[in-house]
């Protein structure tokens, strides 16, 4: 819901901006999808949402205490999905697909907590594999430590997959 009504407000400051309104067919499915059912929310669903997502927060940044430095995920529930997989065909399919993939990051970007994906695992296809580290409230110098760490024993800078935007195929 949050989410939705978020991406709802970004469509419309970037109406503004650009002096007209954003249209379907200015954006992905998925955002239009999820832009569309936040408009549709009233405050006072909107407002529950965020009660129970500050409660989640509080019970997440609760579970560091317990003595956790680091939680590991991957980044995206799925390889790397091929170009235009994610295409709606059907009522909120786009949206669908795009919450699935993505099912290990958004808690964190509500919730504050630093986190970090690296390119750590390749695909037989040769694309990258993201690993998502997360650490407690404040703690970027831990994570950016560990990802320094990572890079000097497994380099991944120099790797690309098969086709790229640098490259000339």
């Amino acid at each position: 819901m949050i989410i939705g009504c978020w991406t709802a407000r970004a469509l419309e400051h970037w109406g503004a901006v650009v002096g007209r309104p954003v249209t379907e067919g200015d954006v992905e499915a998925a955002t239009w999808e999820i832009a569309r059912q936040g408009a549709a929310l009233g405050a006072p669903a909107y407002l529950a949402a965020v009660e129970r997502l500050q409660a989640w927060s509080r019970r997440v940044a609760s579970w560091w205490a317990e003595g956790f430095d680091l939680l590991v995920t991957p980044t995206i529930s799925t390889p790397p999905p091929r170009i235009g997989e994610i295409t709606p065909d059907g009522e909120n399919a786009a949206a669908s697909k795009v919450f699935a993939l993505i099912s290990f990051t958004p808690q964190f970007n509500v919730t504050g907590q630093p986190a970090i994906s690296l390119p750590l695992a390749w695909s037989e296809a040769g694309l990258p594999l993201g690993i998502q580290f997360v650490a407690a409230s404040h703690r970027e110098d831990l994570l950016l430590r560990v990802a320094a760490q990572l890079e000097q024993a497994q380099p991944w800078a120099e790797r690309r997959p098969p086709i790229w935007a640098g490259s000339a195929g």
